[in-house]
């Protein structure tokens, strides 16, 4: 009796809990994802007219953030309505259905169980309101083509209209949304030729209208395919064990390796952002863009004629002007006329006029107040100093000019000195700037050269601030293992207001070859531009640049350490990554990634080959990807680690 009672327990566990050899506190996890058990209108129908889609599911379910994982295609002008209600999914329609089309609903990882949060998967409802379902697919991945950082979230689309204006003036025929990977898939898409784009929408209108949208092209007619096909499935029974291999059969659609690079164009629409009189001495204007041709002012309670020295940024959008006159930096208020080139309505350069009132956030009388204080403070000095007899001063000495000089105490030999001054340079003295190698117990003087760091314009007078100093060797490299000294008396540097610099003696040795390496690299041709190469850190900051029309690239005095490189190919040879341009069909400039890391050790060469085109699939290494790839929902598998911990057999349901 006591073996037929234990017999038909044994049973009953079994029958209960799906071959699990034993009862665990609590019971048994449902792993078990929700599944689909119908739709009103029934899934993949044709003919349909109903704007409301109802799909119903065996479990409760949760719906995760349906503004941004789920996708109507085609795009629809007005928002789609998706509701999450206890065991079903809603989704209305607000658009009119086009005829003879295929919808597509791509919920993405959107839907899982309400309880243990197991996931569908990418479940994607369609119906037709034609006679037929259109099921082709295509795939790719959409990368920053500045950087080739997957890009998340971005739109891609694709059309039938193969003309280039298509992309300006209509919206797209069907549409996806890339992953955390930056990967698309565009389903539901007839037979027939196609071109295809990616678009930041940021007006939702499904095109690109605006030039602050990121956006990618290409010219390549995409012609969407199948084929059967066999991949392997890996059935694990933990977290830790393969249980089996098996090899199923699937549709294989094809392109499924399309990579769009992505880039926003440069904001040519220029006016003035701002301006600005942080100093009494300088004021600042901040255009939105560049341009060669200057700004005219016109003094209304000054006289502008030759007041001023000019100090441009690069890309000649902002412009510091540096007052000469000290009367006129003690005018706290300066009154102009400018008259400079903004773009209309139309996009098109116009002369504009603007008065304006640089008013200086350190008055007069204010700096006049700081003045004597100090001087008071100075004073007081002196007159303790004077009864406690020692020395002292009976005139307050000038301010001295604060010039900054960077320079390495552990110098590259191929580094430079750094000079850099708060106000133009109006004078320097050479000959009380002494540069000296030290042999034995000597410094022995030795010539150098000293060159402007200054972005030059036609038509005005510009500001100094900025020198570098370097070796006057062939190549400019300092003598690898010496010891130099840079010695700057006073008044080398004078101001345009008089401030002269005061004495500094800087000391620094050059590293010799044995502490670096050299990096060569041999690039592979993929197209007539010349490459620039650039060595980069871990977080991609440039190390060093070099050019190269044949390919072969070397990079000497390479600090021990890891490192990583990228090329992009320069068309306009200008030595900078270039942006791309739609409506003049021109592509950002081609970057490409080394794909691995590259280790240097000290005096130990670095020699190696790269065939960028190649490797399409690789765009960009993990260890420099920013945009990782988040974490994929799947079945916990909670169920085989609580039977491991009880040292107890389980088989999953679906063994």
């Amino acid at each position: 009796m006591r073996k037929l009672i234990a017999l038909t327990t044994i049973t009953l566990l079994l029958l209960s809990s799906c071959a699990k050899m034993g009862q665990p506190d609590g019971g048994w996890y449902d792993e078990t994802p929700p599944a689909v058990i119908g739709a009103i209108p029934q899934e993949r129908s044709t003919g349909v007219d109903a704007k409301k889609i109802t799909i119903y599911f065996n479990e409760y379910i949760k719906l995760d953030n349906p503004t941004e994982k789920v996708v109507v295609s085609p795009p629809q002008m007005e928002a789609p309505t998706i509701k999450g209600l206890g065991r079903y999914i809603t989704v209305e329609l607000n658009d009119t259905l086009k005829p003879n089309t295929t919808y597509t609903v791509d919920f993405s990882d959107a839907i899982s169980d309400n309880n243990e949060g197991n996931p569908l998967g990418n479940y994607t409802y369609s119906f037709s309101t034609g006679d037929a379902i259109d099921t082709l697919e295509v795939a790719g991945n959409v990368v920053d083509a500045e950087n080739m950082e997957p890009i998340k979230g971005i739109l891609v689309g694709l059309y039938n209209n193969l003309s280039d204006t298509a992309f300006t003036t209509t919206p797209m025929l069907r549409v996806a949304r890339t992953d955390s990977q930056g990967r698309f898939v565009v389903r539901g898409v007839a037979p027939g030729e196609y071109r295809i784009y990616a678009l930041q929408d940021a007006d939702g209108n499904y095109m690109f209208s605006q030039k602050s949208e990121k956006i990618a092209f290409s010219h390549e007619i995409v012609v969407p395919s199948c084929k059967p096909d066999v991949r392997q499935d890996t059935i694990w029974r933990d977290s830790l064990h393969i249980d089996n291999i098996i090899q199923s059969g699937y549709t294989h659609f094809l392109p499924d390796d399309i990579v769009l690079r992505a880039f926003n164009e440069t904001q040519t629409d220029r006016f003035l952002v701002k301006t600005e009189r942080k100093q009494a001495n300088c004021f600042s204007l901040f255009f939105s863009y560049g341009n060669e041709e200057l700004p005219q002012i016109k003094g209304l309670n000054f006289d502008e004629e030759d007041a001023f020295l000019l100090e441009v940024s690069e890309r000649h959008d902002t412009l510091t002007y540096w007052i000469k006159d000290t009367l006129l930096v003690n005018t706290d208020t300066l009154r102009m006329q400018l008259t400079f080139l903004a773009t209309d309505t139309t996009g098109v350069l116009q002369s504009k006029n603007d008065t304006l009132e640089m008013l200086s956030k350190e008055p007069y009388a204010k700096r006049m107040k700081e003045k004597e204080k100090e001087w008071e403070k100075w004073n007081k000095a002196q007159e303790k100093a004077k009864k406690r007899g020692e020395d002292y001063l009976t005139e307050m000495p000038p301010t001295p000019l604060d010039l900054k000089v960077q320079i390495q105490s552990d110098m590259m030999p191929d580094g430079c000195v750094t000079l850099t001054s708060p106000t133009p340079i109006a004078v320097i003295d050479t000959s009380k700037i002494t540069l000296s190698v030290k042999q034995d117990t000597l410094l022995i003087p030795r010539s150098y050269v000293l060159k402007e760091k200054t972005v030059e314009v036609e038509g005005m007078e510009s500001a100094k601030r900025t020198y570098i100093l370097l070796s006057d060797s062939t190549d400019n490299l300092w003598t690898e293992g010496s010891q130099y000294q840079l010695t700057i008396d006073s008044a080398a540097f004078v101001d345009i207001y008089g401030y002269a610099s005061a004495p500094t003696k800087k000391g620094m040795k050059v590293r010799t070859e044995d502490d670096f390496t050299t990096i060569t690299m041999h690039v592979s041709k993929v197209d007539e531009a010349p490459y620039v190469g650039q060595l980069i850190d871990s977080k991609e900051s440039v190390l060093r640049q070099v050019s190269s029309i044949t390919g072969d690239m070397v990079f000497n005095y390479v600090k021990p350490g890891d490192y990583y490189m990228r090329v992009f190919s320069d068309f306009n040879n200008n030595g900078k990554w270039d942006t791309g341009d739609y409506e003049a069909d021109l592509q950002a400039e081609t970057m490409y990634y080394y794909p691995e890391k590259i280790e240097c050790k000290a005096h130990w060469p670095v020699e190696k080959n790269w065939h960028p085109g190649m490797e399409k699939r690789l765009l960009k290494p993990e260890a420099l990807t920013k945009q990782k790839a988040e974490k994929q929902k799947k079945i916990k598998n909670q169920n085989a680690e609580r039977a491991r911990k009880l040292g107890i057999i389980y088989i999953p349901k679906n063994y």
